[in-house]
């Protein structure tokens, strides 16, 4: 890959939200059209997926990739939905040269946390897209790491949108909540979140769990939020010149907060 952009490209961390935006994508949906208008095209899409868990860095190398119905119990419409971009096998070659041992998945399609948010903001599908998987095993900051191993990629046209929640506690969803209607502990966390990534401060980042109000509850497990920071490496130097800027804000059912966020380097 040569290097193809004047500036760094953006890195963005998306709350995907639950499979029925596909077919009820309400202010969530509008949001992700109008933030790809707005984006500079990318020459490839790298989706960190909360969706495919392993025990090491793993990438997918597939030249069409599956559309992957990783749920149950959903409308039958739902299992309908096709997403078919090219793959990006190039790109995940490149990754292996900047991360070596990495593990690469030959068959692994798009689960719905990638193409969830890429229907809505890359409708024709006409970008080539591969996955990067997390690993609930490991730390945030060891996803960090990983992240800040990828930043070159930012200055070769390639979009790292990194896909999860900024809650994710479904035992406390209400599904006759009102949008915007959000429990007490959700606000509290995604504010303190909201102001830890604004005062780039890394050691609170990497130690939520026990310095954010109600983290365990907002997150009984990593994997949903993992991939922010991997996003958060991939823009550079947090603590010393990446911008954060929160996109947009929103609660669904209660208890799913859909917080987006863009990182710039400077």
């Amino acid at each position: 890959m040569a290097n193809t952009l004047s500036a760094p490209f953006p890195t963005l961390f998306i709350s995907h939200g639950s499979p029925m935006m596909s077919i009820a994508p309400g202010n969530t949906g509008r949001f992700w059209e109008q933030l790809a208008a707005r984006l500079p095209r990318p020459r490839a899409i790298l989706s960190v997926s909360a969706h495919w868990l392993t025990h090491q860095p793993a990438v997918s190398a597939v030249q069409r990739p599956e559309t992957i119905h990783d749920f149950y119990g959903f409308p039958a419409p739902l299992y309908e939905i096709q997403y078919s971009p090219p793959g990006a096998p190039d790109l995940a070659e490149k990754i292996s040269q900047l991360i070596p041992g990495i593990a690469i998945d030959p068959q692994r399609g798009l689960d719905h946390g990638a193409w969830v948010p890429l229907r809505f903001m890359y409708p024709q599908a006409d970008i080539p897209v591969t996955q990067f998987a997390v690993m609930p095993e490991a730390s945030p900051e060891a996803h960090y790491r990983l992240g800040q191993r990828l930043q070159s990629l930012t200055q070769e046209g390639v979009l790292i949108m990194a896909s999860g929640s900024i809650t994710h506690n479904l035992r406390d969803v209400q599904r006759d909540a009102a949008d915007g209607q959000a429990m007490p502990y959700v606000t509290e966390f995604t504010n303190w979140f909201a102001d830890a990534l604004t005062r780039r401060d890394l050691p609170a980042l990497f130690d939520y769990r026990r310095q954010a109000p109600h983290a365990v509850r907002a997150h009984p497990s990593d994997d949903h939020l993992l991939p922010l920071y991997v996003a958060l490496g991939a823009a550079g130097s947090l603590e010393n010149s990446a911008h954060c800027d929160l996109l947009y804000r929103e609660v669904t059912m209660g208890a799913v907060a859909m917080d987006a966020y863009q990182f710039t380097a400077a």
